[in-house]
């Protein structure tokens, strides 16, 4: 099982939780990452993401992503599921499972996956809020170099 959601709706962790481990007695570990919506960036204050995609690709271009985790490491099984829409500080905005035999490929993949989602899946996010002197503000993010560092790590 390899699975991409992008969806508008939440999620349940213990869903997906028991989704990845259920009949399943080669695996041995599972890792999970949620993201979050911050309420800050770089001193600012966000009030509200929106996110957009283009539907079809991005959901291509993550399972390519799931592949290359497959062929780099032991993982049994690997879900993703992305939000998009409208989203508020707290909320959750991306989930990451992985089920493997054994905890270090389990680690390695989701680090990898989530890596490599900042840097190759077709995301373009608008965030808006107000600024440090209070001024409403809006932009659309760009990626960091901190996002393009950590997914060079993982070139071959």
């Amino acid at each position: 099982m390899f699975e991409v959601l992008v969806t508008e709706s939440d999620f349940d962790i213990a869903e997906q939780y028991q989704k990845l481990c259920s009949g399943q007695s080669k695996i041995g570990a599972v890792v999970t990452f949620v993201g979050l919506v911050r309420d800050l960036n770089d001193g600012d204050e966000v009030t509200s993401l929106e996110l957009q995609h283009y539907p079809g690709m991005t959901e291509s271009l993550i399972q390519d992503i799931l592949s290359e985790a497959q062929q780099r490491w032991q993982i049994e099984r690997a879900q993703v599921i992305h939000r998009v829409g409208p989203l508020k500080p707290s909320d959750q905005i991306v989930y990451i499972g992985v089920a493997s035999a054994h905890r270090k490929d389990a680690f390695a993949a989701a680090e990898f996956i989530m890596d490599y989602l900042k840097t190759k899946a077709t995301f373009w996010k608008k965030e808006s809020g107000k600024d440090q002197s209070g001024q409403d503000k809006s932009q659309w993010l760009s990626m960091k170099d901190s996002d393009k560092t950590a997914s060079n790590k993982w070139q071959k």
